[in-house]
């Protein structure tokens, strides 16, 4: 069969540990023999990243700016562990962050429904898509330890010089200290991929945050929803069936905990990190969501929702056999060559992504799947595949398939 051939590249940005495994069988396994892939590729392996002064990771987000599509590997974000097992020129900071950062979209991220791997919530019907925030929060903090008493304070001096002016609190002793921020154009562009998101799944949009007791800064982020939902988008939603409403993220996890799923929760940064966790670990497995971040402008990066799997990475080091469910990772790349079949209008790119995706459903459906799934599944007498033999498994499905 000759290979499906592609006009532009995708960006592709390699990552660590057992999924940087996962990445390559899942290309030669599973891409490269139907695909003449073309790909820009930068290596975001944490070793290469600090190489580089984490220079690889900036320009990688600015070739996605150019090609308008990329897919990501797992990639660490160090702690102080890491700096030493590694010996790190410095703790690096997230590169999922930063990429978010400089493309400034919203992450979305949906379970992916298998029949036999039933939800932890048995009222849950439909998959819930998570959209996250990418900007600013914790993930563009400033901290400070304070070492003894004294007197903490915001500051805000504007381009005149002129101070404002707002007591932190006042120290008695030690502790610490947490300086976040956002922009305004940044939750509009959030709050308007939401929107449009919301629109094209035909699908109802809830947003949470705490504004009752964050008065200011969660309370700019429901203004800002709710002044462009009135503005540019309640018709729209009327004329589609579909709603907007905003609550407090208590009671939006109460009510999701008794929903039936089939809508669209948009979230502040942090909050969508967890919650995102939450939904696909309730869904079955953190391997099964899917993840892309929207940029405002057009940009499409998909990626894997989970980490590197550094536990069976270590196994794998040692020559022991793993069993890593790399179904999401698969997903980024069938995500990735859909939206460029799409953009450069290739049929055939398009509808190899979708059967590849139908493969992957079927084989799981069919008793065959790696061992976090065979231990949760309701099919009686399941194959547990090692990591490599799922990959074989699927190319087997596929070629199969009508």
């Amino acid at each position: 069969m000759e290979k499906i051939k592609m006009i532009t590249p995708l960006v592709e940005m390699d990552g660590d540990e057992m999924t940087r495994i996962l990445w390559k069988m899942i290309k030669d396994e599973l891409i490269c023999p139907y695909v003449d892939l073309k790909t820009e590729y930068y290596d975001l392996g944490l070793e290469n990243r600090n190489a580089t002064d984490d220079k690889v990771t900036i320009e990688s987000a600015e070739a996605a700016k150019k090609y308008g599509v990329a897919v990501k590997c797992a990639t660490i974000t160090p702690n102080a562990a890491r700096v030493k097992e590694y010996n790190l020129k410095e703790m690096w900071k997230s590169p999922n962050g930063t990429i978010r950062a400089i493309l400034d979209g919203t992450v979305f991220r949906t379970p992916i429904v298998v029949k036999g791997i039933e939800p932890v919530v048995k009222c849950w019907k439909k998959p819930i898509t998570i959209a996250r925030h990418a900007y600013g929060d914790v993930y563009k903090s400033v901290e400070i330890k304070v070492p003894s008493a004294g007197k903490a304070e915001l500051v805000f001096t504007d381009e005149n010089g002129n101070e404002t002016r707002e007591l932190i609190h006042n120290f008695k002793g030690a502790g610490v200290l947490q300086g976040q921020h956002n922009l305004n154009s940044s939750i509009e562009s959030f709050a308007r991929s939401c929107f449009n998101y919301a629109l094209d799944r035909k699908e109802s949009l809830w947003f949470a945050t705490k504004d009752t007791i964050s008065k200011k800064y969660d309370h700019t982020f429901k203004d800002i929803f709710a002044d462009i939902y009135e503005n540019e988008y309640k018709e729209k939603f009327e004329n589609s069936g579909i709603e907007y409403f905003y609550t407090l993220i208590d009671d939006a996890v109460a009510r999701v905990m008794k929903s039936e799923g089939g809508f669209i929760w948009a979230c502040k940064n942090y909050d969508g990190d967890v919650f995102s966790d939450m939904i696909s670990s309730a869904f079955g497995s953190l391997a099964m969501m899917t993840s892309v971040l929207v940029s405002p402008s057009g940009i499409y990066e998909y990626e894997a929702a989970h980490g590197t799997v550094q536990r069976h990475y270590y196994k794998h080091l040692k020559g022991e056999e793993t069993s890593t469910n790399s179904v999401a990772t698969i997903f980024a790349w069938t995500g990735a060559l859909r939206k460029r079949g799409e953009l450069d209008n290739i049929p055939e790119l398009v509808e190899f992504a979708n059967k590849l995706e139908k493969a992957v459903i079927k084989t799981i459906e069919d008793g065959k799947m790696t061992k976090d799934l065979a231990s949760i599944t309701e099919f009686k007498n399941p194959v547990a595949l090692n990591s490599l033999d799922f990959i074989k498994a699927i190319r087997e499905t596929f070629d199969n398939l009508d």
